[in-house]
């Protein structure tokens, strides 16, 4: 089995998977076939060597969270509305990756500082200025979650999103990958982007907690500069819990991060793990570690850039 930590997200419908060499789509279309959308990883990001050093790697988890992510969201939102010809990028799909990547600065990262400049004149340490920031942004990123969470079209997302969890941890475990087996799993994975975004907000109050209290214009210019500073020391942090999550100690230390994915994560039928499996097997055949299935030709839907 490869050595490579497979990885995906949930999105309308389906789940989107992502290998080292090939990312797959699987969308549950309404008339009910499974429409799959595959195709390589050729950004430099993904294929040059410096991509894979430490605290860089960080930013292709970045990267497919913005990228690969919106617009496999997008590719499923055509597909649920029975779109025939489904675009997968373009001028929309990176317009909307833009609009999304400053609706999170903006909300996640601007926010918070400026809901704290309202009580700074009344704080005289600068610490406790700039962990009350992180408190406000921590809560933002919690009460963001549990909002979203309550729509019934979100809800379905979440139970994708534990079914994406379930694979891979099967997966992982060298099991069969069929729904009947899958279904056994756990929703909860150390990788799961969730825990990653928290780990982020952590890590950024302890990164920013070091800056001092400086002109607004520097704080504001600060918690934007060092967004990748952030992205890198947070996906170390979950790369070694996850490569280390048998020490009681780490589960310990990590444990907010697994109890956060219950937020996120609903338990998935088994038409719902279908096509999740149907999405990592698309990745391993195109990497060459699983031999296309025959029976499965016949009744999916296969677009390929």
């Amino acid at each position: 089995m490869s050595k490579f930590n497979y990885g995906g997200q949930a999105v309308i419908e389906g789940v989107m998977m992502r290998g080292s060499k090939f990312m797959a789509v699987a969308v549950r279309h309404p008339n009910g076939e499974i429409v799959i959308h595959r195709q390589p990883l050729t950004s430099r990001i993904y294929t040059s060597r410096w991509a894979q050093w430490p605290f860089v790697r960080g930013l292709a988890l970045l990267w497919d969270a913005l990228g690969l992510g919106i617009r496999a969201l997008m590719f499923s939102a055509d597909i649920a509305m029975e779109e025939e010809e489904a675009d997968f990028s373009g001028p929309l799909a990176w317009g909307t990756v833009v609009i999304a990547l400053l609706f999170g600065i903006g909300l996640f990262f601007i926010l918070p500082l400026l809901i704290t400049s309202l009580v700074d004149p009344w704080i005289a340490s600068d610490l406790v200025s700039n962990l009350l920031e992180g408190a406000v942004r921590l809560a933002l990123f919690l009460g963001y979650i549990i909002l979203v969470g309550r729509l019934e079209d979100i809800q379905r997302v979440f139970a994708y999103h534990g079914a994406e969890h379930k694979t891979i941890n099967a997966y992982e475990d060298g099991a069969d990958l069929t729904p009947e087996t899958v279904s056994r799993y756990s929703t909860l994975h150390p990788r799961c982007g969730t825990g990653f975004l928290l780990v982020v907000m952590v890590v950024a109050i302890l990164l920013f907690s070091l800056l001092g209290r400086p002109d607004m214009l520097v704080r504001v210019a600060s918690r934007v500069v060092l967004i990748p500073v952030v992205a890198g020391l947070s996906y170390e942090v979950i790369r070694f819990g996850a490569a280390h999550h048998a020490n009681r100690l780490v589960r310990t230390v990590l444990y907010p991060s697994l109890a956060l994915q219950r937020l996120t994560t609903n338990e998935p039928t088994p038409d719902m793990l279908e096509v999740a499996i149907v999405a990592l097997k698309e990745v391993l055949v195109g990497e060459g570690l699983l031999e296309a299935p025959v029976e499965a030709r016949r009744t999916l839907s296969y677009a390929q850039n």
